[in-house]
């Protein structure tokens, strides 16, 4: 039996305007709340289920390996579609986190039970108990507040709040991947930062995206591996193109050995000056 949809986020939550405003400028990830019971049926499931590596990961993990068929004619390994599964969760879920920072300076909380995805739509609901916040934030005074003294604490706060929620994530897919847990802390550490990188973009506020996360993930900031790698090329007309090298690998070259990422390690900078230009 399908629940009923998940209400809107109320206009008085801490978090409101910061899911409005990613929905507005990224269509593609609409971010609802609930209250007593998240949605269930129609395609949603649970990031618990997800950490729990159970049937709910196998439906997920199946709807993956059909998508590959479908879009490139050819089986993947079981270990590569996983890669892209964790990747089509990981990305938004870093969002619901870093959105609310990078735009409020606000940080929910979001254990596992506490989010849902249907992936099909496009749609995310949780449920805030508590969020990290400045001093001088109105929001300091709300229920749920966890105030912190400076920035530095609230860097803190946004890394303590990813790792709460992935690590379960991390483990569920684990025996599904040839990866250990250097490697699936390396894909979390590039979900946070081409997810929020991304986004900066399309705000029109990239350059403050990019130094925001090299202070996020400066480097030996564990359980994250590496920083946030990014650096600038010269094109041939001297122009400056922003790039970065990835911590982990998506797994993409296994299906189109000649199309790695712009942002893989595979990929040399030439062969990126070459592709940011086409780009541009």
């Amino acid at each position: 039996m399908t629940s009923a949809p998940a209400a809107p986020l109320a206009a008085t939550h801490p978090v409101t305007d910061a899911y409005a405003r990613l929905s507005e400028v990224f269509p593609g990830l609409r971010v609802t709340t609930w209250d007593a019971a998240p949605p269930a049926g129609d395609g949603w499931v649970c990031a618990a289920g997800l950490a729990a590596g159970g049937d709910s990961l196998d439906a997920f993990l199946a709807w993956d390996d059909a998508q590959i068929q479908r879009d490139y004619g050819q089986r993947a390994r079981p270990d590569v579609v996983a890669s892209f599964a964790l990747h089509r969760y990981a990305w938004p879920a870093c969002l619901l986190i870093t959105i609310p920072w990078f735009l409020h300076r606000r940080v929910p909380r979001l254990p596992v039970q506490d989010v849902s995805f249907q992936r099909e739509l496009g749609r995310m609901a949780v449920r805030v108990g508590s969020f990290g916040c400045l001093p001088d934030d109105p929001a300091a005074e709300l229920p749920g507040a966890r105030v912190v003294p400076d920035e530095e604490a609230l860097r803190a706060e946004v890394r303590a709040a990813v790792a709460e929620h992935l690590q379960p994530v991390l483990e569920g897919f684990r025996t599904r991947m040839r990866r250990g847990p250097r490697a699936l802390w390396g894909m979390a550490s590039d979900e946070i930062v081409e997810g929020l990188w991304y986004l900066g973009h399309l705000l029109g506020e990239e350059p403050r995206a990019v130094a925001e996360l090299e202070q996020l993930l400066p480097g030996a900031t564990a359980p994250y591996v590496g920083g946030a790698g990014f650096r600038t090329l010269a094109g041939p007309d001297g122009a400056a193109l922003p790039t970065r090298d990835r911590a982990s690998c998506c797994m993409f070259y296994t299906l189109r050995p000649e199309d790695t990422c712009v942002t893989c390690p595979r990929t040399c900078d030439a062969d990126r000056i070459r592709r940011l230009t086409a780009t541009t």
